[in-house]
């Protein structure tokens, strides 16, 4: 009987970009249905009731929920395809830290920068720039965060990449001015094609963000 691969997952979404690379990357062909998130589906409600949200992965009929355990997941169920995370120990909990670090800190920097105005906004700035340092220092000489092929922290990462536009353009600066070596990573990883079929057009992203920014910024 064949495995029934459904993604729930939204457009514009990191996260779902994020389930999305993995997928890819390991070669395994699903279904994806997009969501309306101001009129979630009745399957949604169902397979995610405790926070509602998108990703789900459902593999036959069973739901994961919240994108880094769905990409652990996805890595552990097909593990003999383009392993994810290293199998050593202690480098499986620092590629675990560093998208921890990215969840709680590039997404919420970016939303300031994107949402907020004046010293706001320039807080937000000047810390994320600090953040994708330390990623730069973290990536080191490596082509990859995996090293010599993609890893977690890729995969935790690279839905931003095509976000940097919008963040450069609402907040008047160049990331790649103070993180040449953090762009060089992301121009490297978009000539896989699991990561160039997965990313939203930048130009895409940023018409999506200037919508929200009419919605909820105050002039």
């Amino acid at each position: 009987m064949a495995e029934s691969i459904v993604l729930l997952g939204w457009w514009s979404s990191p996260f779902a970009t994020r389930v999305r690379i993995a997928l890819a990357e390991k070669g395994i062909k699903y279904e994806c249905e997009e969501e309306d998130l101001k009129n979630k589906s009745s399957l949604l409600l169902k397979m995610n009731p405790v926070h509602k949200k998108i990703p789900v992965l459902i593999h036959n009929g069973k739901p994961i929920c919240e994108s880094l355990i769905i990409v652990q997941y996805i890595d552990e169920v097909w593990k003999d395809k383009s392993p994810l995370l290293p199998s050593d120990p202690y480098q499986r909990a620092q590629a675990r830290f560093w998208a921890d670090f990215v969840d709680k800190k590039i997404f919420h920097c970016g939303r300031k920068i994107i949402l907020t105005k004046g010293e706001e906004q320039e807080a937000a700035k000047k810390e994320l720039i600090e953040c994708l340092k330390m990623l730069e220092g973290e990536l080191g000489d490596k082509p990859y965060f995996g090293g010599e092929n993609l890893g977690f922290i890729d995969v935790a990462l690279l839905p931003y990449y095509s976000w940097f536009y919008a963040y450069e353009i609402c907040g008047n600066f160049s990331i790649e001015a103070d993180c040449p070596k953090l762009v060089a990573w992301g121009k490297r990883c978009m000539e896989k094609e699991s990561v160039s079929n997965s990313l939203q057009e930048e130009h895409k992203v940023y018409d999506f963000i200037s919508q929200l920014k009419n919605r909820f910024v105050i002039e």
